[in-house]
């Protein structure tokens, strides 16, 4: 039977109907919120999945093009592989979900969006989130909620919860942020060099409106909520955890104890075979138990040296970096290049510049149709010791690179103070933690070896987070977490920004939330690691922006002419403007607005370009000089030709 729920969101109507859409999954909502509609359903498999160690959740967030009244481009005519912005909302809506499941729990769950609608004024990823959220609360799969989230933006100085397009263009803000009643469970956020204190009070209110939701999603589960369902726990037995414990921890320890990586896992693969053989005759077959029992030791290992002892298995301080390196102008050839690295993560970023008709055509359902500003990051085999082949980009590669693309996006000059199309490729050569951040500083190196006039230099670094599982009052947060620590710990709090304030944020948590306290200290810390990084390494390496390009790069001239010329410069079937790239060998790009932007390595044959499109635009008139040759001579004068 259909029941609809309404609440008053940003004085807009949030409508939750259920009990009339996908009735044989095992939860499903349909969100309405405005004229945006979201179907959000939930699945889960019977049995729980053989032979992992992880949670096998899926989130899937698929695009229909006629949501927006669009056939989409392409010879097939049909939605193709996720959008970038599709794969970035399934990974922030993961995020916010991940954490509320049981940690024993392995049966396999979907969670699939489907964008039927698209209000421009009403996000569909708001209307997303609160659909996952209340399909896996009315469901039967073990989910620890209601949970909620909403977007913040920041205009005229004052937050506003789920901006409207005319509003999201004036934000200094765009925060996805989802909570329970008490703690934050995620971040996401790109900013306008925000101060800390600024968005700290912003999430305080977000969090006030996302508790109303959660009252809202409370009363629908009171209604028609399903209890939930018993599942196979997968834990590691006692007698194994106890026999292992009692035989390995010393050894474990001390194998543990290296700020190499490589050393460590070969000390930890030495310890872990050696116990494999031992307990061989005492619980034969039971190898992928002893196995889960040898890596819950070595969490157990990180987690009691930090929170017991002060340490970390590297040996550093818990607000210590470790050590920093960067270089640029490493390819001759490349627009500009910059390496960065902290301690076994090292990233190597390269700039190219094109003209304006090299800007990204995006085809997906929001308002932005094309993209000037690129950043693609690369994560081979090769920078973990691995040895497998390279496939395509992933979900992970998507996400790191828009988070730095993020990060980089407030201090990119516009479009009339640096008429080019930036692209930027992140080459992850070592990892050992914080691969994005290293991207970060490695692109704010390569910009300004390119010569592009940044704003200011961006730098990012990672905040950890050790909880007593015991006592979750007690805590110990640390600076510039490396990999086994991401593994191990319980947050990845992720903040890049210049001296002034945050330009990006993506938190991921292994625990059910975050106090504000824990917040405002991860704040804290990685704006002094920030800062330490831009001043100790960064900026000794380059100030700041080249005061020119790299003679490989084009150079862009660029002129305006009246719309209603347009045409002329073009010519009937393109037939002038292409005499003039014939005679010059230059690219021509005009925009609607009659901008006109000519890119050339010869500077000469620019300036020729933009001549001859300035003097077709312009009107002919007695006494200016024109350059022409003669094309026939008649009894009467001459033929000359001094414009296409």
């Amino acid at each position: 039977m259909k029941k609809v729920f309404n609440l008053e969101v940003a004085g807009r109507t949030l409508s939750v109907e259920v009990g009339q859409f996908a009735q044989l999954a095992n939860g499903a909502a349909m969100v309405r919120y405005g004229d945006t509609a979201i179907l959000s359903t939930a699945t889960m498999s019977k049995q729980p999945r053989e032979g992992i160690d992880f949670f096998p959740l899926s989130v899937d967030y698929e695009e229909r093009l006629y949501s927006v009244g669009k056939i989409p481009g392409g010879f097939i005519r049909r939605e193709g592989k996720p959008t970038e912005k599709a794969v970035l909302t399934a990974r922030v809506i993961d995020r916010q979900m991940r954490p509320r499941f049981p940690k024993d729990l392995r049966n396999d769950v979907s969670i699939v969006n489907t964008v039927l609608s698209v209000d421009q004024d009403n996000s569909p990823e708001f209307a997303s989130i609160i659909g996952t959220a209340v399909a896996l609360c009315i469901s039967d799969i073990p989910f620890n909620g209601p949970i909620a989230g909403v977007i913040l933006g920041l205009v005229d100085g004052e937050v506003v919860i789920n901006p409207n397009t005319e509003q999201r263009l004036k934000s200094e803000m765009y925060v996805t942020l989802s909570a329970d009643m008490e703690k934050i469970i995620m971040i996401e956020a790109g900013a306008n060099q925000v101060t800390e204190e600024v968005m700290l009070d912003a999430i305080k209110k977000g969090h006030d409106e996302i508790k109303r939701i959660i009252s809202f999603i409370d009363d629908i589960v009171k209604e028609v909520g399903k209890p939930k369902a018993e599942y196979e726990r997968c834990v590691v037995p006692d007698e194994i955890w106890n026999k292992v414990y009692e035989i390995a921890w010393e050894d474990m320890k001390a194998a543990m104890m290296s700020d190499d990586k490589t050393i460590r896992d070969l000390n930890v693969d030495t310890v872990c075979n050696a116990v494999q053989e031992k307990l061989a005759e005492t619980f034969p077959e039971q190898k992928q138990e002893i196995a889960d029992a040898l890596y819950k030791l070595q969490k157990k290992v990180v987690r009691t040296l930090i929170l017991d002892e002060g340490k970390r298995i590297d040996g550093r301080g818990m607000m210590e970096i470790r050590p920093l390196y960067s270089d640029v102008a490493l390819l001759p050839r490349t627009h500009g290049s910059g390496l960065f690295q902290r301690g076994q993560t090292q990233v190597l970023t390269n700039v190219t510049l094109g003209p304006m008709g090299d800007v990204q055509t995006l085809d997906g359902v929001d308002i932005e149709e094309t993209k000037r500003y690129m950043h693609h990051y690369n994560f081979p085999a090769y920078s973990v010791g691995e040895a497998r082949p390279t496939r395509g980009p992933g979900r992970r590669e998507i996400g790191h690179g828009a988070l730095a693309e993020r990060a980089l996006e407030p201090v990119i000059p516009s479009e009339q103070e640096f008429p080019y199309a930036i692209r930027l490729v992140s080459e992850v050569l070592m990892s050992n933690g914080s691969t994005s951040q290293g991207s970060v500083c490695a692109s704010t190196l390569a910009l300004m070896d390119a010569g592009v006039p940044i704003k200011a230099p961006v730098a990012g670094i990672s905040c950890g987070l050790v909880v007593d599982e015991d006592n979750p009052e007690r805590f110990v947060t640390f600076m510039d977490i490396q990999g086994i620590e991401d593994f191990f710990g319980d947050m990845d709090f992720k903040v890049a920004g210049t001296k002034n304030g945050i330009t990006a944020i993506q938190v991921d948590i292994k625990v059910d939330g975050l106090s504000y306290e824990i917040i405002r200290q991860a704040f804290e810390i990685t704006r002094k690691g920030r800062i330490q990084i831009l001043d100790e390494c960064m900026l000794p390496t380059i100030s700041e922006p080249r005061d020119h390009l790299s003679p490989f790069a084009p150079k862009i001239f660029q002129t305006k002419i009246d719309v209603d010329k347009i045409r002329e410069v073009i010519g009937p079937g393109g037939k002038v403007i292409n005499k003039i790239i014939a005679e010059t060998g230059v690219k021509i790009d005009i925009e609607e607005d009659g901008m006109v932007y000519v890119a050339t390595p010869d500077e000469e044959a620019g300036h020729k370009a933009i001549a001859i499109i300035e003097g077709i635009a312009g009107n002919v008139e007695p006494g200016q000089v024109y350059i022409g040759h003669v094309t026939r001579l008649m009894q009467f004068g001459a033929f000359v030709e001094f414009l296409p």
